[in-house]
């Protein structure tokens, strides 16, 4: 084969938007399309239109359902490119993470129903297979989409299939350690294995760290490993657009590049090039190295890229291509289906790409709300009244107790795996720049990280969320918790998280938590006990954690002043009908437990069974600790036989509220005494779907109409 360089033609303009369409665009094209199949219809010449009604429609449709938009945004070509070229269902699509399957949903027959996105009852956040044959495996979480692509491709070897199994992951999730696992893997077993890497050097944050840097290296070259009609890699000059708007790659534009492509080619070889360039001509003609056979052609393909890591590992590369032309993806993936064994497609994305105000600020538009609500709000008419205070997230609660104690104590770290915003730790990033570490998506390493700081003297604080966690389990117990390292973590989106469903939900950390000794498990009721607990933990010698919910709090004002909470003691919130119910002994009374937020359902519930019930005492303690439990409260409430009843926004099994049974049967037993009527009262052990909060709530019977409900049965 004789190597080939061609100017990589420019990308087809796309139109660009400054604001959210207020009302259904006209999509002709896009309209037509309920399958791959209508797709694969159209006329490549078409492709171009089809990009710019899928992207202004995808604008309208989150603006109507909020959801993920940025990621979405970016891959827009992507997704028309992969499913024009490849026979989905049949070829396994797999999507990292999921937060940018929106396209694919469009084109797979959910197009007027992606309204209902995230919604009861409407489509799930993240590719599920239970909704579509088009979903191929079921997503949420970073850095799995290479390991089940690989699955799913060995496994059709075996079967004697001959498709396809594709892996789209971006560069925050190659971070992650399970994607790397998986290359190595696919390498051994001699896969046939395609993943394209979506880069465009975020997360849901800005992509930190030595990969990021790699990927940079391949960018700023000008340079790209192109495949030609007969599968072979070739150079090509790659066209960076003016507008690019990292600024590493602002640095080296291609007109820059030729200079350390010469310097990488062989001396021999460079001559021969740059006698083609002695009269200054720019970019690289195809006729600028037709004429070296295919074994310097390949060896030229070596020296431009010597460090590459994914050919290093034994993947063949190609890329990187700029992944909105769509021209470009769809020729590059017809000739790369042909190629066997493993293959990395690497194409360079704009998060919010086509919408100016998310290509400028990708963070925040990582997701947005619903634009109909907040235009509701705005267009309210004002009233005399004064506006009310509104609540603080418990994010922001995290990041000001945070901020506060570094002020004081120069031994606080704060670790993060890429949650930097959504931890509310922007400002502890910019005031303490040299205590906190952004580790990138590696929940593993966090965990780990943070007992290493630990031995040597310094107070680490690891803040993830409940949901990531469950990825670092291990480290948990072995690096931390067995060596009893002073290591505090602070979970956030505890308990149900909405509209982003059971893949996100932090409704099992208790229950994999308090099997582990040495731990300390704080669950605050509101603002003030957040910050509070934090405080309590932060202090305390051990392992300590603090989960909260997502979102903001119920308006208390917090108290810094406030001295530390004894570990593992309750507090009684509220006594209801203690002195009517004293003058009837045929009465039980009844306390009711609450752990974390649910103290407040708590409360709002014995509101309304003591007057329905004005002769049963009632007692609403906030246990504050899922572990330890106060055990003298338990056995106050076990001697004095009421009954009890446990609140949690987590799974039964296992939760605190088996705590509780655990020991109370316990003691029962060693005392003789009959066992004590107890109510646990939680999430059963299913999946949650998603809904809003509330809704989810309600389906769990979690509300204070369903703790009512539930609770009634015990007190006829």
């Amino acid at each position: 084969m004789i190597a080939k360089t061609q100017k990589t033609a420019a990308a087809s303009s796309q139109k660009q938007f400054s604001e959210l369409p207020t009302t259904r665009p006209v999509t002709p094209l896009l309209d037509g399309i309920d399958s791959p199949d209508d797709l694969k219809r159209l006329n490549r010449a078409q492709l171009p239109q089809l990009v710019d009604e899928l992207r202004e429609f995808l604008l309208y449709s989150t603006a109507v359902s909020g959801g993920h938009f940025g990621a979405n945004l970016g891959v827009v070509e992507l997704t028309i490119a992969l499913h024009t070229i490849f026979n989905t269902p049949d070829d396994q699509l797999v999507w990292d993470v999921g937060h940018q399957a929106y396209p694919h949903k469009i084109l797979t027959g959910r197009r007027e129903r992606l309204t209902s996105i995230r919604s009861k009852d409407g489509l799930t956040a993240f590719p599920e297979r239970g909704e579509s044959v088009f979903d191929t495996f079921g997503v949420g979480h970073s850095s799995t989409a290479i390991s089940a692509a690989l699955g799913m491709s060995l496994a059709m070897r075996y079967q004697g299939k001959p498709h396809k199994a594709v892996a789209v992951v971006g560069d925050g999730a190659m971070t992650g350690g399970m994607a790397f696992e998986a290359m190595n893997d696919a390498v051994q077993q001699n896969a046939d294995l395609l993943v394209v890497l979506n880069d465009n050097d975020m997360s849901i944050s800005q992509a930190t760290g030595g990969f990021s840097k790699h990927l940079a290296t391949l960018w700023k070259r000008g340079l790209a490993v192109d495949i030609d009609k007969d599968g072979k890699p070739i150079i090509t000059k790659r066209s960076i657009s003016s507008d690019d708007r990292r600024i590493r790659h602002y640095l080296h534009m291609a007109n820059e590049a030729i200079s350390d492509w010469s310097i990488k080619i062989p001396e021999t070889i460079a001559e021969k090039v740059l006698e083609r360039l002695s009269n200054g001509e720019l970019p690289v003609t195809p006729s600028l190295i037709e004429s070296l056979p295919e074994k310097i052609a390949v060896k030229l393909a070596d020296d431009i890229f010597p460090e590459n890591l994914f050919k290093a590992i034994g993947f063949q590369y190609f890329g990187p291509f700029d992944g909105h032309d769509i021209n470009k993806l769809v020729k590059v993936f017809e000739r790369v289906k042909q190629l066997k064994g493993a293959v990395l497609v690497h194409v360079h994305t704009t998060k919010g790409k086509g919408f100016l105000p998310a290509e400028s600020d990708p963070i925040t538009y990582h997701a947005i709300a619903k634009v109909a609500a907040s235009t509701a709000v705005m267009n309210t008419k004002q009233t005399s009244e004064p506006s009310k205070k509104p609540a603080k997230k418990y994010s922001q609660i995290f990041g000001e107790f945070i901020c506060d104690k570094a002020a004081t104590d120069k031994n606080l770290m704060a670790v993060t795996p890429a949650m930097a915003e959504g931890s509310g730790m922007v400002e502890f990033a910019q005031r303490f720049p040299k205590q906190y570490f952004d580790v990138a998506i590696a929940e593993q390493h966090a965990v780990t990280l943070a007992a290493g700081m630990a031995t040597q003297g310094v107070k680490p604080i690891v803040a993830i969320y409940s949901t990531f966690l469950q990825r670092g389990y291990d480290q948990l117990i072995h690096d931390v918790a067995l060596q009893n390292l002073d290591v505090m973590f602070a979970i956030d989106r505890a308990g149900l998280v909405g509209e982003d469903g059971a893949t996100h939900a932090g409704v099992f950390d208790i229950a994999f938590m308090r099997t582990v000794p040495n731990m300390v498990i704080a669950t605050p009721k509101d603002e003030n006990e957040c910050y509070n607990l934090l405080n309590t933990c932060y202090e305390y010698p051990g392992v300590t954690a603090v989960r909260y919910p997502r979102g903001a709090g119920i308006g208390v004002e917090i108290d810094k002043n406030a001295e530390s909470y004894p570990i593992g003691k309750a507090v009684l919130e509220q006594s209801f009908n203690a002195n009517q119910a004293d003058k009837d002994a045929k009465n039980t009374p009844m306390a009711l437990l609450g752990f974390g937020t649910m103290t407040n359902t708590a409360l709002k519930a014995c509101e309304i069974l003591a007057k329905q019930y004005p002769q049963t005492a009632f007692s609403v303690y906030n246990m504050r600790f899922a572990k330890p439990l106060d055990v003298a409260l338990l056995d106050s409430l076990l001697a004095n036989g009421y009954q009890i009843v446990t609140l949690e926004e987590h799974q039964l099994m296992g939760g605190a509220g088996s705590a509780v049974n655990e020991y109370l049967l316990a003691q029962a037993a060693k005392r003789q005494i009959a066992s004590p009527r107890v109510l646990n009262i939680g999430i059963a052990d299913v999946f949650i779907p998603h809904a809003s909060h509330e809704q989810q709530l309600a389906h769990c019977g979690l509300d204070v109409a369903g703790v009512v409900a539930q609770i009634q049965p015990l007190l006829v």
